[in-house]
């Protein structure tokens, strides 16, 4: 798992589709979501750390973006 897609993709799986209409918040509900795949065991903890570093990353950069605009 290596970009926000990848973790869509997770997601949707489950049958969990996000759009909030703000990529920051997206990926924020992402996390919320990975996070509550996990504790309900049904992902293993690899996938939850990989989805999460990728989630970490993409926010980390729409914040940088975000603030740039300002």
């Amino acid at each position: 798992m290596r970009t926000m897609y990848d973790v869509q993709q997770l997601l949707k799986k489950f049958g969990t589709f996000i759009y909030l209409g703000n990529r920051l918040y997206d990926i924020e509900f992402m996390m919320i979501e990975v996070r509550e795949l996990f504790d309900a065991g049904v992902i293993e903890r690899q996938v939850f750390l990989n989805a999460m570093v990728v989630l970490k990353k993409e926010h980390r950069e729409e914040l940088e973006y975000q603030e740039g605009l300002n």
